[in-house]
């Protein structure tokens, strides 16, 4: 294959097709709206999807706990509680221990979700037809990459 520009895409270090940064840019966006006839229906979007994964696993969270078992700062987090609160899925509070801490929970329509959310997974490797063993192979590579990519970012000085 080869670029406008004439040159092999082998060869080429700037070939978009070779780019992991596109490559997984393009597959989130597309997998995620795999899930989306999946969430709709249950009045989630996918970001909300994982707060209830989250919660679901874990019980009540602190806000700030949440926010880094998630890896999303607690301004793109804290919006999208407020929504999962007023669609009657959870509940803020404070903390009992810490005022200062707000502290996340399920209602009782927040855990009867879960029971709706349980097919979600079939559902999905069912729609994308790959092997159960190539998603666990992916989920498990992205996760390395996920964490050399914190690596990186640590020693660049950068936050993740």
């Amino acid at each position: 294959m080869t670029t406008a520009a004439g040159a092999d895409v082998l060869d080429d270090p700037l070939a978009l097709e070779r780019q992991v940064c596109f490559a997984l840019s393009v597959a989130a966006r597309t997998v995620v709206s795999v899930y989306r006839p999946w969430l709709e229906p249950m009045g989630l979007t996918h970001p909300q999807y994982l707060v209830m994964l989250a919660l679901w696993q874990h019980g009540p969270l602190a806000l700030k706990d949440l926010s880094r078992m998630l890896q999303l700062d607690p301004g793109t987090l804290s919006p999208l509680v407020k929504r999962l609160e007023a669609a009657g899925y959870v509940r803020r509070d404070r903390d009992a221990r810490d005022e200062r801490n707000l502290a996340i929970a399920l209602t009782d329509p927040g855990r009867a979700l879960r029971e709706r959310a349980e097919r979600i997974p079939e559902g999905i490797v069912a729609s994308l037809g790959l092997p159960v063993a190539d998603l666990v192979a992916l989920q498990q590579a992205l996760t390395r990459v996920n964490a050399a990519a914190q690596v990186a970012l640590a020693r660049a000085g950068g936050a993740a």
